[in-house]
């Protein structure tokens, strides 16, 4: 039996409320299509999470699935499969062709159609796997790919003034989500249920706020005693006993932007120990907000960072770089790895740019004062210097939890 290699979905049911304006979107096709032009590059064919996001405003689940988004000078196609329905063509700021499974090559099929006759066409090289980019070889041999995933990058780092808006409001609910991990953070509690009532607090927050949003990828790390030492360890089970160190991370998730809230806290008491060594995280949080400013080097920061954990003989802890790029990204995709707070990043910061600081410390767990402590906010570098974004308080003043 023949089937049908696409369906259309066109006009079931009413085009999304975009999460940004036509002049944003605009904005964003624009400025690629300026880079099309200086490197002579006829279509992109877009297959990751973030930028078909970022262009587009649809975020894809994959479950095994290709997806695309194919950027021509006129036009913006996003490519899905059936079994989303008419889903990726309401929330796509333009068109969408939709492939079926009725024939294994249907994706190239759909690519096809939308890439016409062209020569030289745009991937991201460091999405795109081998087998990928094998078949696309294969099935277009007359055509010539080549990277645009760092152009891309680097495009996505400055951050527009609706974009700015967009995190700014995110950050305020990831303060909410911490406000619930505090209130819930009792002696006793399995960090399971801290984390529930956190992510359920910022969920319905954004459906007050984004009415017309998809609900998707909000989530809460908490954690407690020996699980604080990693800083992307998984909610589990272990209920919090006295005296232990604790880990809030409430990530906000709307329209694929993430934002990120990180506090170190004690269970209703903090040794003089865990307290020294706490005290010392937060200055190096404070000195690190005050070097993100236009003109500073990523590795520079670093390296002066480093300098006040040496100081303290502290700098074999540190547990990764001091901070990274906000936007489109999530534990599951997206990265803007040309903005990060490392000593091998020799990114200058321009204003625009959305940036986390978030040292950490990772003490072994035969020591005094074991576990992770680590402290994050997210600053908007502005002209002059940067604006903290993040309101939540930090520090042995104000989160040692529970007690009396």
């Amino acid at each position: 039996m023949q089937r049908e290699r696409f369906q259309d979905y066109t006009g079931n049911g009413d085009k999304a409320q975009g999460t940004f304006s036509d002049a944003e979107m605009q904005r964003r096709a624009h400025s690629m299509r300026q880079h099309m032009s200086e490197q002579d590059i006829d279509a992109i064919l877009f297959s990751s999470y973030h930028n078909i996001n970022y262009y587009s405003d649809f975020l894809y689940c994959q479950f095994g699935r290709r997806y695309g988004l194919v950027m021509t000078p006129d036009e913006l196609t996003s490519i899905s499969a059936g079994i989303d329905g008419g889903q990726p063509w309401r929330r796509t700021a333009g068109s969408n062709l939709t492939y079926t499974d009725w024939s294994h090559d249907n994706y190239l099929q759909a690519v096809k159609r939308l890439l016409g006759q062209v020569r030289r066409v745009g991937l991201e090289f460091d999405h795109v796997n081998i087998d990928f980019l094998a078949e696309l070889k294969a099935f277009f041999p007359q055509i010539e790919f080549v990277d645009v995933a760092a152009a891309a990058m680097r495009l996505r780092m400055i951050k527009s003034e609706e974009e700015i808006a967009h995190i700014t409001q995110m950050a305020r609910i990831a303060d909410l989500g911490g406000a619930a991990c505090v209130e819930a953070a009792t002696v006793g509690t399995p960090e399971h249920e801290v984390a529930l009532h956190s992510t359920a607090t910022m969920v319905r927050e954004i459906a007050r706020c984004w009415p017309h949003a998809e609900l998707l990828d909000t989530w809460t790390w908490f954690q407690s005693g020996i699980n604080t030492d990693g800083a992307h360890n998984p909610v589990t089970s272990r209920r919090i006993e006295r005296g232990d160190i604790l880990s809030l991370n409430c990530f906000p998730m709307v329209a694929g932007y993430y934002v990120a809230l990180e506090r170190t806290l004690f269970a209703e008491a903090v040794d003089d120990e865990s307290r020294r060594l706490w005290e010392i995280n937060c200055r190096v949080h404070e000195r690190g907000r005050e070097l993100l400013v236009p003109g500073n080097r990523c590795a520079d920061i670093a390296r002066e960072l480093n300098e006040l954990y040496a100081s303290e003989d502290l700098l074999q802890y540190r547990s990764f770089g001091y901070g990274h790029s906000f936007g489109v990204l999530c534990h599951y995709y997206g990265r803007e790895a040309g903005l990060e707070l490392r000593e091998d990043c020799e990114t200058v910061l321009q204003p625009g740019m959305v940036v986390s600081m978030e040292p950490m410390i990772t003490i072994p767990d035969h020591m005094p004062g074991a576990g992770g402590y680590r402290e994050h906010d997210i600053l908007v570098i502005t002209e002059n210097g940067n604006r903290n974004i993040t309101g939540f308080a930090y520090g042995p003043e104000h989160l040692v939890v529970g007690a009396n």
